[in-house]
């Protein structure tokens, strides 16, 4: 065959191979918007709030961070905590606000994030937990429901400071509180 056979075949195969899903969405093309729908959907369910799942994971260290996440398809509370130079993550079950899970973490992005919001929380005078009830209590005004979906210290120039993101509904929105 060919060399000119050969490629013209590759490419028909392909062709067939691929026409059956023209026009279809990935299931695993899942963007920013679906995500945040099925964050906001799912979040009804938690009985627990944020604000508690900080306090629940200060018997693992100080907590340095948290958010409210979609893992593999379910709700998951999750806490960084530092405690004598080490990271955790620290996993609450958002129903019954104890702890399920405990892990380490030694390498990668986590734990370049995980130093990053230690170093915010080293400057910081107001623990994330008040940060992120007076954040919801300045947006609740007329609306009925704010949810603290998470609080992520950071420094800007010296000054510790958290962005707090809080769904209302279905709008998402994000406060910046400062920590000292």
């Amino acid at each position: 065959m060919t060399r000119r056979k050969v490629l013209l075949t590759s490419v028909l195969g392909l062709v067939v191979l691929v026409a059956p899903f023209a026009g279809q969405r990935s299931a695993l093309a899942i963007g920013p918007d679906q995500e945040q729908a099925e964050l906001a959907n799912a979040l009804g369910g938690a009985k627990v709030s944020l604000q508690q799942g900080f306090t629940a994971s200060e018997r693992e260290g100080q907590p340095i961070s948290g958010k409210f996440e979609m893992d593999e398809g379910k709700l998951q509370l999750s806490v960084y905590t530092a405690k004598d130079g080490k990271f955790f993550e620290v996993i609450v079950d958002h129903v019954s606000g104890n702890i399920s899970k405990v892990e380490p973490i030694t390498e990668g992005e986590d734990l370049d994030h995980a130093k990053a919001k230690k170093a915010a929380m080293d400057r910081a005078k107001v623990k994330l937990a008040d940060a992120a009830t007076k954040a919801k209590g300045q947006a609740k005004g007329e609306a009925a429901d704010v949810i603290v979906v998470s609080a992520m210290p950071e420094l800007k120039g010296d000054r510790p400071e958290a962005a707090i993101v809080l769904l209302q509904g279905k709008k998402s929105s994000t406060a910046s509180e400062r920590l000292d």
